[in-house]
């Protein structure tokens, strides 16, 4: 088993294309997870750009594009509530914390040879758990979605103050939310295969929010520091030390679940075998170092997956070439991002959230003993 993931120049334009193609898709993504987790845009996109590079640098499936996903953002997202709420002033940094240790747990799942068992779970616990998940994840965009901030208290509270969010709703940022969601339903297949919808409504609902709504006060994502983001050294609390190791290992166990899924994905399209083990090892190492940085943790991405090897991808160079770019994009043209209205945002994360419903399962769920 060689360190680096299968890295060649052959297929040098493919891998290009694949590259440039997945990075197009996960600026919005990386923008929209990191705003709704709490942690913050700069985080969406630092954890994409780190974990999206070392997992494609060491893992072991060549096509798999990583980088944070719903399923992870809904996790992260109650493990920054928990902390905060417990600690306000190092609730964040202990979250990073526990991204780092989810990291630490996979990279040891990896050397103990544990990959082969991760998928051997039931389908019925798998689609269960990601469903559950999607549901969530609607639930705590309803807030922006409706023009308000993410009420406290999670499920519970955004349900518990949803009849006040309805009646003084902000009809500026509603509109763009429901916009936003409209193009991501609606638009064409054809259309869909020359840009990403999601690239398409953070541009168009960016513009219309600055000429139509020009006059009116609607949140936007505001300043992202530009450059190389900052060392976060662990930190840890006696009083929260179980927690904080609870949930990195819940956040890596979901890590590995949704990574291996998507490289068998992968597999199937490109008619390869990914080596699991490695690629816990690959996704550990980037979610630890994508704590070490302040980013979110991330996995294995089906749709960046898939849009990279429609694209052309064929070897990690992909994988390594989208991080670059993003990279690019945090070093240079993070001040461009200040005015993406987080409207648009929520909608992107609740349509996230209707693509994790196994929709399909769910339709014959009552059948199956």
């Amino acid at each position: 088993m060689g360190i680096t993931n299968r890295i060649s120049f052959r297929h040098w334009r493919g891998d290009l294309f694949g590259g440039m193609t997945a990075a197009v898709i996960a600026l919005p993504m990386a923008l929209a997870f990191g705003v709704a987790s709490g942690a913050g845009a700069a985080a969406g996109l630092y954890g994409a750009v780190i974990v999206g590079f070392f997992a494609a640098l060491f893992g072991g499936t060549p096509t798999l594009i990583s980088e944070p996903t719903g399923p992870m953002t809904v996790v992260f997202t109650a493990v920054i509530a928990q902390l905060v709420a417990a600690d306000p002033e190092k609730g964040l940094a202990m979250a990073f914390t526990v991204a780092m240790l989810a990291g630490c747990f996979q990279i040891l799942f990896g050397v103990l040879k544990l990959g082969r068992y991760v998928t051997l779970m039931p389908y019925t616990v798998i689609s269960g758990f990601m469903s559950g998940i999607g549901v969530i994840l609607i639930i705590l965009q309803l807030g922006p979605f409706l023009g308000h901030a993410t009420p406290k208290g999670g499920v519970v509270g955004t349900l518990t103050n949803l009849p006040q969010m309805i009646s003084t709703l902000n009809p500026s940022e509603m509109a763009l939310s429901v916009f936003t969601l409209a193009v991501l339903f609606l638009m064409p297949k054809r259309f869909r295969r020359l840009v990403p919808p999601q690239l398409v409504v953070l541009i168009v609902g960016t513009v219309l929010s600055l000429f139509l709504f020009s006059g009116v006060d609607i949140r936007r994502i505001g300043e992202i520091p530009m450059g190389l983001p900052s060392l976060q050294l662990p930190m840890f609390s006696a009083a929260q030390l179980r927690i904080m190791l609870v949930d990195g290992l819940v956040l890596g166990m979901l890590g590995c679940i949704d990574a291996l899924l998507t490289a068998m994905i992968a597999d199937s399209i490109t008619r390869t075998q990914h080596d699991s083990d490695k690629e816990l090892i690959g996704q550990g190492l980037g979610n630890l170092m994508s704590g070490l940085f302040g980013g979110m943790p991330g996995a294995g991405a089906t749709m960046g997956t898939v849009v990279n090897i429609q694209a052309g991808g064929r070897t990690a160079l992909s994988g390594l070439i989208r991080a670059s770019i993003l990279l690019v994009v945090v070093l240079w043209a993070a001040p461009l991002t200040k005015v993406i209205p987080l409207a648009v945002l929520a909608g992107i994360a609740v349509k996230v959230g209707f693509d994790i419903l196994d929709w399909s399962f769910l339709k014959r769920a009552h059948h199956v003993s």
